[in-house]
């Protein structure tokens, strides 16, 4: 082989080399989530678990009142990092076990630190795609994010309408910067989070209630209309600022 070839090789080698070590965060993601489905990990995951186990869990919690919410946060945001779709059920076990203000404060920093892993992984991977790959309308849109990126994520994480793992990584092909979408993102989930936590803080009765009626307890039965409503308007409330820059911009107004 002669040195040339030596040379044009390596120049092609270089490029898969760094597409592989960008896309490596994203490998470690999905192997995570693989990995804890295989392990059965998403079983251990509902209300028929914490019903079953709910005098278990609060003794471990009183024997262990400084490693249980620890051990819990780190639990959630490795839930979180790897995108396992276990929010609403921790954020209740949260409320349940530690109290809605405790429970809540420790899923809202979690939280938070768990997405901002997943979406910097995302963002090393996919920086560049969107500007290279879409244009027009759409193209615009971006830009339109970009502009307002604190805003549209507070939107995002007040109405939950995309699961939170699409809006963890989103953002990423947006060049949203990691102290916006940190910020947009504790702030917004605040709402929800201690809305569930509280939900989880009196569940106590409803899976007593249903354990003696021999079913089990779904979201179903603690999500009400009221609480969705609640929802809707909180982030009727947090769109209002986008709007109203969006008809300061446009021509005719």
């Amino acid at each position: 082989m002669t040195v040339m070839q030596t040379t044009a090789n390596d120049r092609n080698e270089k490029p898969k080399r760094s597409l592989l070590k960008r896309l490596a965060p994203l490998f470690v993601v999905a192997g995570g989530l693989l990995a804890g489905y295989a392990l059965g990990l998403h079983e251990y995951l509902s209300l028929t678990f914490l019903s079953e186990s709910r005098d278990l869990l609060r003794g471990f919690v009183a024997q262990n009142p400084v490693l249980a919410p620890l051990g819990f946060a780190v639990l959630y945001a490795l839930a979180v990092a790897f995108s396992f779709p276990a929010a609403s059920i921790l954020t209740l076990f949260a409320g349940f076990l530690f109290g809605w203000l405790l429970g809540g404060a420790l899923v809202a920093v979690a939280a938070t630190i768990g997405a901002s892993a997943v979406f910097l992984a995302a963002r090393g991977a996919l920086s560049g795609v969107l500007a290279q790959k879409i244009g027009g309308r759409v193209s615009r849109m971006a830009r339109g994010f970009e502009d307002d990126a604190f805003n549209y994520l507070l939107v995002l994480r007040l109405a939950p309408i995309f699961p939170f793992w699409v809006v963890n990584i989103a953002p990423a092909l947006f060049n949203v910067s990691l102290r916006t979408y940190a910020t947009a993102t504790f702030l917004g989930i605040l709402p929800g989070t201690f809305a569930y936590a509280y939900l989880g803080h009196g569940l106590d009765s409803v899976l007593v209630a249903a354990a003696e009626a021999g079913r089990e307890v779904t979201l179903g039965d603690l999500v009400t209309p009221q609480l969705t409503l609640a929802f809707g308007a909180l982030a009727l409330v947090a769109a209002i600022p986008v709007v109203v820059k969006k008809l300061r911009r446009s021509p005719d107004a």
